[in-house]
Parts: C-alpha cells; structure tokens; sequence
C-alpha cells in the first residue's frame, strides 16, 4: 500500500482594499474631518442648496424664505456641504505617502465627533428651550 503526500502550498488572502493603508487613511480623514465641516457648515450657515418644501423647489446655496412659499430648509444643504468637504479632505488624505498614514491616530475618528456634540447641543438649544 503506497500513500500520496500532497504538500500543498498556503496561499495568501487575496488583499482587500478594506485593510489598505490608503482606505485606512481615507477612513480616518473622513471620520475626523465630517463633524467639524458639518459645524462650520451650520454655524457659518453654508448649504450646498436650499429646499422650500411648500413648493418642492430647489435653490444652489442659502436662500432665505419666500412669503407665501412657507419655511425654508437648510439641512440637507448642510449636511452634502460636510459630505463634500470630507470626502474631498479624505481623498487627499488618502493621498498622502504610507509613512505619514501609518502615524494616524484613529482616537481622533471618536473624539471630535464627541467635541461636536456640545456645539450641536448650544445651536439646537432655541428648539428645546422656550422662554
């Protein structure tokens, strides 16, 4: 009785760009950057557009309230100008050569969203606490 010995040669996993350096970076970039231009956004008052939903109309930055159109909102204008600015920001972060990368720290990606929420707490204080 003979027996066959395979010897198999291990392959390694196929790399994912999940664990890439650059997503790594661009992740982080991202992460930090997003709560911070979402502030500046809203304190700053900088919307992408303007939506009056009395009339289901769209307008390229801020533009005030028309009489007789109802309220206008400004969120969503804010919130593309942080997804913008981020996503541009990260971008370039990802950009940058692997042995900057590497020294990110990723305590930033949980502290400034944290150090944001005070500010958010202060601006949204008109709606939680009427005189």
């Amino acid at each position: 009785m003979s027996t066959n010995t395979f010897t198999s040669k291990a392959t390694p996993a196929p790399t994912s760009w999940v664990s890439s350096a650059r997503f790594r970076a661009f992740v982080a970039t991202f992460s930090t950057v997003g709560p911070v231009a979402y502030c500046i956004a809203l304190y700053m008052n900088w919307p992408v557009f303007t939506f009056h939903p009395g009339t289901n109309r769209f307008a390229w930055g801020l533009e005030r309230a028309i009489s007789g159109e109802g309220p206008n909102m400004t969120w969503y204008g804010w919130t593309l100008t942080a997804l913008f600015t981020a996503a541009v920001l990260g971008y370039l972060g990802a950009l940058l050569p692997e042995r900057i990368t590497n020294k990110i720290s990723f305590n930033f990606v949980w502290v400034l969203p944290w150090l944001a929420v005070p500010f958010l707490i202060w601006d949204l204080r008109q709606w939680w606490f009427h005189p």
